[in-house]
Parts: structure tokens; sequence; C-alpha cells
């Protein structure tokens, strides 16, 4: 049943009616023709002639009716964009022609015309989801209708992105066929064309309870997985909304501003004295009742790219207590950046507990562990220019003290700074302090050593000290006693880990040892 019938156009079954109640078949098809043919004088004068050139009627009403289909879809889309009455106009024709919306011929028509009216009848939209063949066919304008009342359909929508988006991302840190290509050389406006982005955009529109159900969405795979790509996502979607202006979704979310400007810090590549300003003004002034908002914000500075920036601030500022014999207690960008950065990295904690409290620094981590890392990069300094000094034996730096282990086995923020130290050694192409500092990562809290984004960094800088693997002692430091040391690891940790340490040995051995 095409629902002709529902809008006055006799079918198939009405001139099997006719046939069978008439006494004269003959009479009855050319009554039904007269009745239902098309009313033109000069079409019928034409008739004639066109069967004499063997042209079927079936043929000639088809083409007659595919030209009027194409002039009223044309005139749907003139008047959705010039007309003042449109709504009124296409609701109209919505009605006089849905019954019908499973002929196929008609179809179309009903699709483009909800296509642009803003709100749909829910009587249609709930017909619609009824009929599988309908919904895939509908515009994506009409199944946000829809999906707005349905999250658990938007929701399988929705997933199959997400999955394809963690694949990207997981290629991604897994590649090094380009070395001047790393998982963070992308800005974030490169990163914000991927069409994987476009599709999720396309899909949640401008609707604002779209949006805060894929923020949902993530934040429960957040928790599941504890995957920080997932919060990656909620910042790259919002950023693109903001690109395309869409301020009733901007301003619905309580951390776009924080959100944008961490995301400039991003683009620039530093977090400035400016952008420190503005990010502490933020923390400063939650407002009661709001506490909440911490939870997406932890996740924000969570995210990769954005505490990957932070914490090669975090090494900026040490190096400025270096240069000017400051203490790092004292340096208040560094203090701002050590809260960013433990509040991101303790996003999961936040937003598990629902415990929305800033998690406060312990004072003998600027008192004893930072101080101990100026104290190194003071002495890489000073073996630096005694290295240039004619006749002068370069002394390997001493091994670490029992405090910095305790430290980077107990605190994920000083794992992370010490992690910071070794990638800014190994950008140095200070091999002495490598092979001293890196075995000593495998007792960060947490593993961290071992995640995929520091696997990935840390083999992009390793791959040009070529030269370096020549020496024994730097060659057992990084494949003995970092990449290939498992014994420490819990069972349950092993197989995931040596599949990340499988792929960055391979491409540690094709670099410096066959190219």
């Amino acid at each position: 049943n095409t629902g002709l019938d529902k809008i006055g156009i006799a079918t198939g079954n009405h001139l099997n009616i006719a046939l069978t109640t008439s006494s004269d078949p003959l009479s009855a098809i050319q009554e039904f023709q007269n009745v239902n043919g098309i009313d033109a004088d000069t079409l019928k004068i034409a008739l004639p002639f066109l069967d004499l050139h063997g042209v079927k009627r079936l043929t000639l009403h088809l083409s007659i009716f595919e030209t009027i289909r194409e002039k009223l879809l044309q005139g749907v889309e003139l008047a959705a964009i010039n007309d003042a009455d449109s709504v009124q106009k296409l609701e109209t024709l919505l009605d006089s022609s849905f019954p019908a919306i499973k002929n196929k011929d008609i179809r179309p028509v009903c699709m483009a015309v909800m296509k642009h009216l803003p709100k749909v009848k829910e009587e249609y939209l709930k017909q619609l989801l009824e009929d599988k063949e309908l919904y895939q066919e509908l515009a994506t304008e009409v199944k946000r209708q829809i999906w707005e009342n349905n999250q658990g359909l938007f929701g399988e929508e929705v997933q199959p992105l997400l999955a394809q988006y963690l694949a990207e991302k997981e290629r991604s840190l897994w590649r090094h066929d380009n070395l001047g290509l790393t998982f963070f050389s992308l800005s974030p406006r490169q990163r914000r064309q991927r069409p994987l982005l476009k599709r999720l955009l396309e899909m949640v529109g401008s609707s604002v309870a779209l949006y805060d159900m894929v923020l949902q969405f993530l934040r429960t795979l957040f928790l599941r997985s504890r995957d920080t790509h997932y919060c990656t996502l909620r910042v790259e979607l919002l950023m693109a909304l903001h690109d395309l202006e869409y301020n009733a979704i901007c301003s619905s979310d309580a951390c776009h501003k924080f959100t944008w400007c961490v995301d400039a810090c991003v683009r620039e590549k530093t977090v400035n004295a400016k952008r420190a300003r503005e990010l502490q003004g933020f923390l400063d002034t939650l407002k009661r009742g709001h506490e909440s908002v911490l939870g997406d914000l932890s996740m924000v500075l969570c995210e990769p790219y954005a505490l990957n920036i932070v914490l090669q601030s975090v090494m900026k500022a040490l190096q400025h207590c270096v240069m000017t014999e400051t203490l790092p207690r004292e340096n208040s960008d560094l203090v701002l950046l050590c809260r960013m950065s433990l509040l991101g990295l303790n996003a999961w904690e936040i937003v598990d507990s629902q415990n929305f409290v800033e998690p406060k620094l312990d004072p003998g981590f600027f008192t004893k562990f930072l101080a101990y890392m100026v104290s190194l990069m003071t002495e890489d300094q000073v073996r630096y220019f005694v290295g240039r000094l004619p006749g002068e034996t370069v002394v390997p730096p001493p091994l670490p003290p029992d405090m910095y282990a305790t430290w980077i086995s107990r605190y994920p923020l000083a794992s992370m700074v010490a992690m910071y130290y070794c990638l800014q050694c190994a950008r140095m192409k200070d091999r002495l302090a490598v092979a001293q500092i890196l075995p000593t990562l495998i007792h960060c809290e947490g593993e961290r050593a071992y995640a995929d984004t520091f696997l990935h960094a840390l083999t992009s800088y390793l791959v040009h000290m070529k030269e370096d693997f020549q020496h024994p002692e730097f060659c057992s430091a990084v494949f003995d006693d970092f990449f290939m040391r498992t014994n420490h690891l819990p069972l349950r940790k092993k197989l995931p880990n040596k599949k990340r340490r499988t792929v960055s040995l391979t491409v540690l051995f094709c670099f410096c040892f066959y190219n």
C-alpha cells in the first residue's frame, strides 16, 4: 500500500474494481483514463501522434511526472530560501503528500520538504522511525529531530564514528614513515579538517541536545576505557563548532572559553604569560554551585595535545629557573602550569568520583623534586660547555637519588616531568643524559612511560640519534634497560605494552641500523 488513494489518486485496485463490476470492460477502461489522465487539451491532440511513433502511455506519463517533480523540488528549494511564508507552505505540501511517502516516486518530494522544515510533526517522525527504509533515506536535518528524542538510536549512529576516530589516532601514533610529521605536529585547525569530525559535526548540527548527548557518550567511554583520545574529541568537536559560529552550543558549554584558551596555547605551541593569566582566572573564579564544570575542565587538560603543551611549558619554566637562578616555588607561571597538569592527570578520578575539587600540589614537589630537576638541567648545561672545551673530559651525570625514584613511582605529575625531561634531552641529542634518565622511567607511576603518546614522541627523537647508537652503553640503556625491561610489570599489563614497545623497537632498529 503506497498511500496514493489517501491523497485522491486512483490506483490499480480502483481499476480492478471498475473492470470486475462493469459489463463493458472497454468502456470502463476509457472512463478510467478520462477521469485519471492528464486533463490538457494540447496533450490530447498529441496523443495519436505519439501513438504512431510507438511511445507508450506509461513512458509518456512517467516522463511528464518526472519533469513536474523536478520543478516542484526546485520550487521547494527556492521557497525555503526566499519565501517568508515558506514554513506554512511547506507544511501544507507535506500534509498533502506524506500519506503517499511509501510511493518511491513521490517520496523525494516528502523528503525535500521535511529537510527544510525547522520542525516536522511528531506523528510523522514516529512513522518514519518505525520504517527502516524511510529512516535510512532521511536527510540528516530530519534525523536530528528523531535523535533528539531517542538517545539510544543516536548512540548507535555515533558509535562507529567514535570507534573509527580511536583507530585513526592509534594508526597515527604507531606510524613513523614520515619523520617530519609526528603525532603532535598537526595544528588544531588541521586536525579539525578530518572527514570523520566533519561527519560528526553534520550529525550534531546546531542542536544543543545532540551536543550534550555526544559529551555524555564521551564521558562514559572515557570512564570505561581511560582513553584520553575521547577527551581530544571533546575539545575538537567544541572548537569546530566554535569555528562554525554555532553560538547557541558554545554558550551552553560552560568550559567553552577555557577550551578556546587552551586551544590557542596548543596552536601557539606554548603557554605564554597572557594565556597563563587567563587560564588562572578560569580556575580561580569557579562559581559556587558550578563546581561540576571542573570535571569538563580536567578533561580538556587531560587530552594529549593540551597536556603535551602544558608539560613542554613546564620544562621551559624550569629552564628559566636555571637561567635566572631562582627556585621553582618562586615561579608563579610554573606553579600554575603544575596546577593545570595535575588537574589533567586527575581527570579520570574527578569525573569518576564526581568529587569536583581541584587536587592540591604537595609543597615537597617544588622544594624537593623540581629543585632536583633544576639541578639536573644545570648539570646538563655545565656538561655541554665543558664538552666544547679542548682537552676536557666530560663526566657522565650521577645516578638519581632515592628521593627521585620515590617521587616518580608515587606521583603522576613527577612521572610526567621526568618523562618530558627525557624527551627534552633526546631532542637536544644529549646522549649521556638520555642514557642516565631513560632507564629510570620504568618506575614511573601507573606505567606512564609505556603510554602510546610518550613512546611515539620518544621514538620520534631517538631516530635522529643514529650516531649515538654506536655507543654500547647507550644501546644498553635504550633497549635492555627500557624497551625490553618487562619483569617489573604486572602480568595483566605485559601484553598490550609489549605490542607498543614492539612497534617502537621495530622503528628504531629500521632507522638506526638499516638506513
